[in-house]
């Protein structure tokens, strides 16, 4: 583009199509790390629904050599490059074009467009990487079909992949050789990718629904081959989920899967060929707990989903990136939850659905309620990176989730069915999405389309009424947004569409049925009620005595419920609720309650106590049979940290951890016996497995370890600790053992964990992600006041294992101590503060991406203490003076303004 066309704010207003499309386009690649040289040959004609006199093609730290229209080189009069791309004057409506530049992947620190790590090459294009590769319109309503033809010295990269199919390759003079690939599906810039380097892979052969054959491949560098069987088993169960729940199936040849540990993101989707984190594809169990397993699952099931939701059909403009995430995070989240319980298990499907709402509600809320917040489609950004947040992904995903909720599986099916009937290989938008829906399902969905356009998290407040002479029960439901942020504010405009499902519970624990008002029969136990009003009353008849209403059943709509339940109440349906989601919740309830109130008496001074009847809560869940040991164990983790001090006026992170310190030594000290007997109870000898129902006993198991750390004298649990570490046949086991140990030391001393930290080390030095695991235990450790975590985060910054360049070994350490570690990185000194700002800044020099995300630690200051937030104000202004990205710079002003 010209200097004049990259304004600093975009906006969705502004949306224009594209002056060109592109037909074809053929890339040749000479790959050298230090200079690199790309060959563009594109076939463009003019848009005939837009209009412009010159082609702008994106390009970003390119070296423009020439450029060619028809086979005739272009006089210099005639291209200019700028720093934002090329303009060429006066072309043809219909024209080929060929361009030559050059890159150079080896000093690309960015992880952006063509980049070198560990000796190979690979690439990262979304969102706009690839104009950093070649000059293009790198804007993902521009698709069209790519052959790649790639030329390298062959001992160096011996394997040379692309998207699509490989439909030729052979040796080269002076020791080279190619590879020529050909992608038959249209496919914006975004999804292009390219592999290069001494890599192996696991192979697999299979047959899809139709009888077509498949070779799926994981590729490694050799040394982790060993570590890939799990990926490739998470693939092929993707690739039988997708056909058997949405009847889509793997249109390619081949599916490749490519792991690299110098990477921004998690994995990314590209057509074909998926390049991961090595985080999400790498796992065994020495090296790999129970959650990287499931993440892994996830993950690659969440790319492999893309396939259809995001490659087959694509974004417009990246204001409609949840179009494709929010509805993959949604299959992804599905898939998982049928690995784990099946369609029809909901108390084990429940543990995948409480694992997603806590991360919702610790992590988007939050954003909901900060300067960042943003309506699920965006109106206006200043760096598109910055917009890959919890809000497009995660409550992009609940109001997806909401449709099914709507119209059921079948409903949502039918939608499904229709959103591709009518836009395979197009690039669309939110709107085109929820009009499939509404049209296959035969309902009027305008209101909704609030739900993409308002930011802020939507609070239900509910009041009830019980006539006892009729036997009707009236539930009352009033929507707003409560005290939200400014930049959630301006977007609200009218009451949302809400799915709210309700169930009532006699007083012996049972469910009644339902009828509403007006209808002939009971209908169900569970049912959803749409809010669409400010305010509406709803009538339940036939009720014989006065319920308790069990609200927002599997958390049906991304909202804060507002209702002022008794702590008996709340105990009542932890003991009793069908709805496995909601016991969790009334747990979560009480705990929240009793763990503020504490944060108050120890912000005043005053004794702390705890509540014996929360205590009696909590014993019933622990020692009941009848729950899965995975549910008791997210039924008995405290509300976290980070989420408490969301919920006070000024967040206190001292009086928080107090507090939440406080009540784990009661729980300790009170249930000693039985967590003990649990530890005993619920360990799983023999080969290791990494099953949901194996990993729920070694997670409560796990869990009844780090409460017994909690005892005035921890002398059981470091004796249990230390024969669990050394004994250990699994990671999951073995990094718990160790973050006890940790704990421990908080009370006992540094010595008690040394030694399981010197060994782990020696035994795991050449395993990079266990590593990052020896790095996170020990940045998100107690500390005491006599060695605080951040002068050991920073003695280990200087590690001969640790290096800022690697994002894995970044989070690990640093954002880890700061995201993760509140207690510490809130001290009252403010040393956590300067920390955050030195690394943000070093950062931002190498990887904006990177610096982004951690920058966000400190958007919510104004939330905190007034010491506290004085002292972040002082290191954000520090780091706005001192950082040249967009990515940083557009958090860090929209924080300060």
């Amino acid at each position: 583009m010209s200097d004049t066309v990259n304004p600093a704010v975009i906006r969705r207003a502004d949306y224009a199509a594209p002056a060109f499309l592109i037909d074809s386009v053929s890339l040749e690649f000479d790959l050298v790390p230090e200079r690199t040289i790309v060959t563009n040959t594109m076939r463009l004609r003019r848009n005939p629904d837009a209009a412009a006199a010159r082609l702008e093609l994106m390009g970003e730290a390119l070296e423009f050599v020439s450029a060619a229209i028809d086979g005739k080189t272009l006089p210099a009069s005639a291209v200019r490059a700028h720093e934002h791309g090329l303009t060429i004057e006066d072309v043809p409506d219909a024209f080929t074009l060929t361009i030559e530049s050059a890159c150079n992947p080896g000093a690309n620190t960015t992880l952006s467009g063509l980049y070198v790590s560990s000796g190979n090459f690979f690439t990262q294009c979304e969102a706009e990487g690839f104009r950093r590769i070649t000059y293009f319109l790198d804007r993902p309503d521009v698709m069209t079909t790519f052959t790649v033809t790639l030329r390298a010295d062959k001992t160096a990269y011996p394997v040379l992949l692309s998207n699509g199919n490989l439909i030729e390759q052979g040796d080269l003079p002076d020791g080279r050789h190619f590879a020529k690939w050909e992608d038959p599906f249209k496919k914006p810039s975004y999804l292009f990718a390219l592999v290069a380097g001494k890599l192996v892979a696991l192979e697999e052969r299979i047959r899809t629904g139709s009888g077509k054959e498949k070779l799926l491949q994981v590729w490694v560098e050799p040394h982790d081959l060993d570590k890939t069987r799990h990926a490739m088993d998470s693939l092929i169960n993707s690739i039988r989920w997708d056909e058997e729940r949405f009847g889509l199936e793997l249109d390619l040849d081949r599916f490749m899967i490519v792991a690299v540990s110098d990477f921004n993101m998690g994995a990314m989707e590209n057509k074909g060929l998926n390049i991961f984190n090595t985080k999400y594809v790498l796992a065994n169990q020495e090296t790999a707990t129970d959650t990287d397993f499931g993440n892994i699952e996830a993950v690659v099931g969440h790319e492999y989903f893309h396939n259809w939701t995001g490659n087959r059909v694509t974004c417009r403009d990246w204001f409609q990136l949840s179009l494709k995430e929010g509805l993959t995070v949604f299959r992804d989240q599905e898939f998982s939850a049928d690995m784990q319980g099946g369609a029809t298990d909901e108390a084990a499907r429940a543990v995948k659905r409480i694992d997603d709402v806590r991360v919702l509600r610790q992590m988007q809320f939050a954003e909901d309620a900060g300067p960042m917040a943003h309506p699920v489609r965006p109106e206006s950004y200043v760096e598109i990176n910055n917009f890959y947040t919890l809000t497009v992904y995660e409550k992009g995903a609940e109001v997806v989730r909401m449709y099914q909720t709507l119209f059921g599986r079948d409903g949502f099916r039918r939608g499904m069915d229709l959103y591709f009937k009518r836009h395979d290989g197009q690039a669309v938008t939110c709107d085109d999405f929820r009009n499939a829906m509404a049209d296959a399902n035969g309902r009027d969905l305008a209101q909704f389309e609030r739900w993409y356009s308002q930011a802020g998290t939507p609070r239900v407040s509910v009041r009830t009424a019980y006539d006892a002479a009729s036997q009707r029960y009236s539930v009352t439901l009033s929507q707003g947004y409560g005290e939200a942020a400014p930049a959630a504010r301006e977007t609200q405009k009218g009451p949302l569409l809400i799915p709210f499902a309700i169930g009532l519970i006699d007083r012996a624990g049972r469910d009644i049925p339902l009828r509403l008002e007006g209808e002939a029969a009971a209908n169900g136990t569970t049912r959803v009620i749409e809010l669409t009003e400010q305010e509406q009353t709803f009538t339940f008849v036939d009720v014989k005595e006065p319920p308790l209403p069990s609200l927002l059943r599997n958390f049906s709509a991304p909202v804060i419920v507002e209702y002022d339940y008794t702590n008996d109440e709340l105990a009542f349906l932890l003991a009793h609720d069908s709805d496995p989601f909601n016991r969790w919740e009334a747990g979560q309830r009480l705990a929240t309650r009793e763990l503020l109130a504490l944060a108050a008496r120890a912000q005043a001074g005053e004794p702390l106590t705890f509540d014996d009847s929360t205590v009696a809560a909590f014993s019933r869940v622990l020692t009941d049979e009848t729950l899965s040991p995975a549910f008791r164990e997210l039924a008995l983790v405290l509300p976290s940290e980070a989420y408490l001090a969301e919920q006070m006026a000024e967040a206190d992170p001292a009086a928080v951890h107090a507090a939440r310190q406080f009540a784990r030594k009661r729980l300790a000290r009170a249930l000693k016996n039985e967590w003990l007997a649990i530890y005993e109870r619920h360990a799983t000898p023999g080969a290791y497995e990494p099953t949901p129902q194996a990993a729920g006993h070694r997670a409560l198991k796990n869990l009844a370890l780090a409460y017994l750390a909690e005892l005035d004298d921890p002398a059981d649990a470091v004796r249990l600790a230390n024969a669990q570490y050394e004994h250990a046949n699994n990671m999951t086991d073995r990094a718990a053992a160790l973050a006890v140990l940790l704990a421990a030391s908080a009370a006992a001393g540094a010595g008690v964990a040394q030694g399981a930290l010197d060994d782990f080390y020696r035994r795991f030095e050449q395993e990079p992600l266990v590593i990052d695991k020896w790095f996170a235990l020990q940045a998100t450790q107690r500390g005491s006041a006599g060695r605080p975590v951040i002068e050991i985060v920073r003695t280990l910054m200087a590690h001969p294992a640790f290096s800022l360049r690697n994002p894995n070994r970044a989070r690990s350490l640093i954002f880890s101590f700061c995201a993760a570690n509140p207690a510490q990185f809130h001290a009252a000194d403010g040393s956590g503060y300067a920390f955050w700002a030195e690394q943000v800044v070093a950062l931002d020099a190498l990887n904006p991406q990177v610096a982004a995300r951690l920058t966000r630690s400190l958007e919510m200051w104004r939330r905190y203490t007034p010491a506290l937030r004085e002292r972040m104000r002082e290191a954000l202004e520090r780091v706005a003076t001192q950082v040249k990205s967009r990515d940083v710079r557009e958090i860090v002003e929209k924080a300060l303004a």
